[in-house]
Order: C-alpha cells, then sequence, then structure tokens
C-alpha cells in the first residue's frame, strides 16, 4: 500500500533471510528481538538504550518495580505498570503475565505454543512459573535462587491474552483438536498481532516484509514514536543489501558489505557501530571423539587466528577479544590464557598434541551464510579457516541456513543436526552473566535446555556458575562472575575471533539515532526528515 506524502516511513535491510516471527517471541536470532519484538512488545524488564557511551543496563518496562523474597530466593515480586493497554485495547495485568508464562512453560494450558518454547526458555531455564497476587502483582518461581531472573526477563515479550482468544473463537468448529486450534489462533495471532509496544503490526506478507505503524497512545512519554511507519525487508545478502541502499531502496540496513563502507561514505550514508557485547566464536564440542577435547587444541586455534588481518579485511569496524569480555569489563577476570595471535607458539602446542603439516587435524564447523549478529559469515569463515593452516588445522564448513543453524544450536553437538560438525559458529550477545557465560558452561544448560551446544562442563565452573547465580550483592557478583570468566578463557571452549561493533548504514535522512553498546537499538526514539 502506498503511504501518503506526509506520512514518515523508515524502511530497513535486515539480514534475516526471513521476518522474523511476528507472534510475541521472534526467531531469527536477536535481530527478530530488534526488530519485531523490541518495536510491537514490552517485556517486564527491558534494556535501556538511550545511551552510547555506557554499557545498558536493565531497567523497569511492564513492570516498575521488582525485588526476591529474602526468605525464599526463588521467588520474586514484581509491581506491574498501571494503565497500560495492548494495541487492541483490552489492559495489560496481572492475568496477562500469567498467561504469558504459561504459554512457553505450561503444557496443559490452552494456548501453550511448543514453536516458542525453544526460543524462550533457553534463555530463561530456571523460570518455572508465575502466579497472580492482585491485578498489579505477580509472583515468578524459579527452580533454584537466580540472581540473573529480572534480566532473563527482557526476553519475555508480552502478548495480549484477550486478542489471542478472539483468534482461537475464529478457529473453524471442525476443527477439534485443542492443539491444532491453539496452533491455528497463534498462526491468525501473528498476522494480525497485539503487544503494547511503541509500534502496532500494519501489515505482514510472508517472507516478504512487515510493515509496522506508530502507537500514539504508548505509554512512555520518551519513546512515543515520531515515525508514522517501519517497513521490514529480509535482505540477507550483503551486496544486495549496500544495492538496496545506494538505490534508495532502503533507508537502513544491517552489516553493509565492508569493501563497500567508503562508497557508502562518499554517497552521502552515515554508517554508525560502537563496541558491543557481542561476541563471534567458533563454539567447540566436547562430546566423546571431538577433535577439540585436548586443551592443546582450543588453546592453539586462539593463538592462530590473525584477527588484525581479519579487521582489517572488514575495514576496520571489528573488535579484537581476549575472551567473552573485555579486558576493562568488571567480569574480565585474570585470566592465564591469552588470546592473541602467536602461530609460533600455536604450532608447537599442535606438534605437542601429535599434529603436523604432514597429519594435520581435521575439523568441521557448522556456519551460515547471513543472519542476524553473524556480521559476514562466510568471508570471515574462510579467513579463519586460511590463517589456520598454518598450525596444521584442515578447516571443512558445513553451511546453512541461519534460522536452522541457530535451530541446531539448542539440539546440541551430539544431535544429527550437527552432520558431523565439531564446531558451530553462531554469534552471541554477552550483555548479561546467562547470556554471555552461563548458558554455554554449564551442565544444567546442555541442550536441549538452553546453548551449552558442545557439552562443556567442568566442576570448577560449575561450582562458579552456582557462586554467582546465588550471589544477589552487585558487587560480591561481579567478583564471582570474573572468576567464573577466568576459568573459561582458561579453558578455552571457543575459539575466540571478533567482536562486533554492530555497523549499520543509513541515510541521512534518519535523525535521532542512539548506536548503544548494546545488540539491541531503539527504532522508536528515532525520527525521519
Amino acid at each position: 500500500m502506498p503511504a501518503s506524502a506526509q506520512e514518515k516511513v523508515l524502511r530497513i535491510g535486515m539480514t534475516a533471510a526471513d521476518i522474523p516471527r511476528t507472534l510475541g517471541q521472534p526467531d531469527q536470532g536477536f535481530e527478530g528481538n530488534r526488530f519485531t519484538g523490541i518495536p510491537m512488545y514490552d517485556s517486564l524488564t527491558q534494556w535501556d538504550l538511550s545511551k552510547s557511551d555506557v554499557p545498558s543496563a536493565v531497567i523497569p518496562g511492564l513492570a516498575t518495580s521488582w525485588e526476591v523474597n529474602p526468605n525464599d530466593k526463588t521467588k520474586w515480586i514484581f509491581k506491574l505498570r498501571p494503565g497500560v493497554k495492548f494495541h487492541d485495547g483490552s489492559p495489560v495485568n496481572a492475568d496477562a503475565i500469567v498467561w504469558n508464562v504459561q504459554k512457553v512453560l505450561d503444557k496443559d494450558a490452552p494456548h501453550f505454543d511448543a514453536s516458542q518454547v525453544g526460543v524462550t526458555a533457553s534463555r530463561m531455564p530456571t523460570l518455572r512459573s508465575a502466579k497472580k497476587i492482585d491485578d498489579m502483582t505477580v509472583e515468578l518461581t524459579s527452580s533454584e535462587p537466580d540472581a540473573f531472573v529480572p534480566i532473563n526477563l527482557t526476553n519475555l515479550f508480552i502478548a495480549s491474552p484477550e486478542h489471542w482468544n478472539k483468534k482461537l473463537a475464529a478457529v473453524p468448529a471442525s476443527v477439534t483438536n485443542p492443539a491444532e486450534r491453539a496452533k491455528q489462533a497463534w498462526a491468525a495471532f501473528a498476522a494480525d498481532a497485539s503487544g503494547s509496544g511503541p509500534f502496532k503490526m500494519a501489515r505482514f506478507v510472508p517472507r516478504e516484509r512487515v510493515e509496522m505503524v506508530a502507537n500514539k497512545d504508548y505509554w512512555d512519554p520518551k519513546r512515543k514514536p515520531k515515525i508514522d511507519r517501519i517497513v521490514l525487508l529480509p535482505i540477507p545478502e550483503a551486496n544486495a543489501r549496500t544495492a538496496a541502499l545506494l538505490s534508495g531502496q532502503v533507508d537502513w540496513i544491517e552489516a553493509p558489505a565492508p569493501d563497500a563502507m567508503p562508497q557508502i561514505k562518499q554517497r552521502g550514508f552515515t554508517i554508525y557501530s560502537n563496541p558491543q557485547p557481542h561476541v563471534w566464536p567458533w563454539q567447540v564440542s566436547f562430546a566423546e571423539g571431538s577433535p577439540w577435547l585436548d586443551k592443546r587444541v582450543r588453546q592453539a586455534a586462539n593463538l592462530c587466528v590473525d584477527r588484525e588481518g581479519l579487521k582489517t579485511l572488514l575495514g576496520g569496524i571489528m573488535g579484537i577479544p581476549k575472551g567473552t569480555m573485555a579486558p576493562d569489563h568488571p567480569w574480565f577476570g585474570k585470566p592465564s590464557f591469552d588470546v592473541k595471535y602467536d602461530p609460533k607458539a600455536a604450532q608447537k602446542l599442535m606438534a605437542d598434541a601429535g599434529f603436523s603439516a604432514a597429519k594435520p587435524l581435521k575439523v568441521k564447523v557448522q556456519i551460515s551464510a547471513s543472519g542476524s549478529g553473524q556480521m559476514q559469515p562466510l568471508p570471515m569463515n574462510e579467513f579463519v579457516q586460511e590463517s589456520l593452516k598454518k598450525c596444521f588445522f584442515n578447516v571443512e564448513f558445513d553451511v546453512i541456513e541461519w534460522n536452522t543453524l541457530f535451530t541446531n544450536w539448542r539440539k546440541g553437538a551430539k544431535d544429527p543436526s550437527a552432520n558431523g560438525a565439531n564446531a558451530i559458529n553462531v554469534s552471541f550477545s554477552a550483555m548479561d552473566p546467562f547470556f554471555g557465560m552461563v548458558r554455554f558452561s554449564s551442565k544444567g544448560t546442555f541442550p536441549p535446555v538452553s546453548n551449552n551446544w558442545g557439552y562443556y562442563y567442568s566442576p570448577e565452573v560449575e561450582a562458579l556458575v552456582t557462586k554467582a547465580r546465588n550471589t544477589f550483592d552487585a558487587k560480591e557478583r561481579d567478583v564471582a562472575l570474573a572468576n567464573l570468566h577466568t576459568q573459561i578463557v582458561n579453558d578455552a571452549p571457543f575459539v575466540w575471533i571478533a567482536h562486533d561493533a554492530g555497523p549499520r548504514a543509513m541515510s541521512k535522512k534518519v535523525k535521532d539515532v542512539v548506536q548503544p553498546q548494546n545488540w539491541f537499538i531503539d527504532i522508536a526514539t528515532m525520527d525521519i526528515q
């Protein structure tokens, strides 16, 4: 539908190959959260995306406050924001929060949706239930004391129960199976969604586009949209995205082609970037028979990646990692293993492990051709492949579609979906302790619970995870997390290759852009002229 001449329209070219799901819990990695989650929905807690000079903090969203029960630290009390309404006009209250927890955790609930579980439960694995205290108060229960619960809840987007019930009522009576009725109701909801966010769904064309319009009644005056309409387009190939920007087809692209950066700037577009808590690694397998079980091999791979050369390939827009956390981060700690470029030391480690140029170590890595946070996965992985050759690695790739790779990430290295791969390349956010460390290092997060794809386990790490999770004082928790990161770096369950700087190119028509130190960005505060 053509926009009116007066309408302010922002057109965005995403890296995803499809529209992220719109029914409340998006897929397509965190690009889904960024473009169909945060704009259309709210969560109990949310990230402060209003600052570019400091790391983002968790702030109140639909909850105005929260506290753990001092007598039972598996229970949290959340006070809700009064007066908030969903796009369909129904109230956001305790009943709605309980309903949204049930949609992904309660298999007996009539609205339970198994398709939303994978992208939700793995991000908050200790959450077990929700109970209404009164209309504006809800109690959430975790399986164990867990100081990370309020952070994890930034990933639970709150959809309208009343709107879903209307979709359920419209399912033909001839459909009698309850699970099938719920499935059809969710499909109808996805095509006509209702959250409480700053934008409302206006048009949805599967695999082609989704359009959202401003919610002029949004509850937060600081985030009332100035843009009238957002158009999201999936353009997974970097050169195609760049061409769409240069030709005026879109106003904003994620991850522009690195070799096109000079042309993009010369043509008057702005490239935004900022160091982010976002890691681009290989996550290796510890399953029986894996070539990565020898720590010398894991450390050798970390010492053989020419990260400065890779940064040059990416036009300088990349951070060089020393682990998951940056050295100036309070959670970095004091690892004895230094992640750096030292091919001679790497060759010695490989020789000690029994490998040489004549007898290289064969490894197989499952990667994607594009996708949320994957930066430029094909040229980057090919660069690393060449880099590791000099250290006696023979690297093979299994290239699959991004959303399939993301799904496989939860299934684990022992699942047939790994297709013989003993490492996987999925970038991830390290904004909080669970996302950055715990989900990759705990026995409790083995597949399919969360993202410990490689089944990495160490008793020392397990004890440090428990200590951090049970420490509710922020300063003491920082110390516990620094000790955890120290042990993880020394064990090297990843080949740390890059930190993303989140490059995105935009037309100069797009104003009031804040590029936070976060994997997300807030469209609601932007303007377009």
